[in-house]
């Protein structure tokens, strides 16, 4: 091993530091602590989602657009699941992350659920905390519990505004168009 102790063991303290921060960002987001949240980002932090929907760059950006976000929604509860944590070898300050998580929250005053991706880039900053510098988010779903069933065969997996949208993954991945070009699935009735 060409890395030092004391290398593996700051890349080992990192890791934890993301993963406080990713944890971090559901709690903040589902307390709605304006301050905690706005301290999770870079000052030029972008949070977009794939869709087209969501798209701030710049702290002050971000928790505009989360105070719209959070005029429609009531209580919520996100939790994360597998995450992968990328270090930049070029670049200490800089690592990039893929995580999934879920939520459950009220819209409109009406129950969703929904499984999101997030693609990140976190960023040492100059008082050596880790923080999003960005965040995209992309939903597998976007249901009502009572529509979930028939959501999943939908390609039109995101139900939360006026018309539904088509899903963010898994269609639109090369893998995932290379495999069922080679292995189609079945007509099912």
């Amino acid at each position: 091993m060409s890395e030092t102790i004391e290398q593996r063991l700051r890349r080992l303290e990192d890791r934890a530091a993301i993963d406080e921060l990713i944890a971090l960002y559901g709690f903040t987001i589902d307390d709605r602590d304006l301050p905690a949240i706005t301290d999770l980002f870079t000052e030029d932090a972008v949070l977009r989602s794939a869709d087209g929907v969501m798209n701030a760059t710049g702290r002050d950006a971000v928790i505009e657009q989360l105070h719209g976000r959070f005029s429609v929604l009531g209580p919520s509860n996100h939790y994360t699941h597998d995450r992968v944590i990328a270090f930049d070898d070029a670049d200490p300050d800089r690592a990039t992350g893929r995580l999934v998580s879920h939520a459950e929250m009220t819209r409109h005053g009406r129950a969703a659920v929904a499984c999101i991706r997030y693609l990140d880039e976190f960023r040492r900053c100059p008082d050596g905390r880790w923080r999003f510098r960005e965040r995209v988010l992309s939903f597998l779903y976007y249901t009502h519990p009572d529509e979930f069933a028939e959501t999943l065969e939908s390609k039109l997996r995101i139900k939360a505004y006026d018309e539904p949208m088509e899903a963010g993954w898994p269609e639109s991945l090369d893998t995932w168009k290379r495999y069922y070009a080679d292995h189609p699935r079945p007509i099912t009735a």
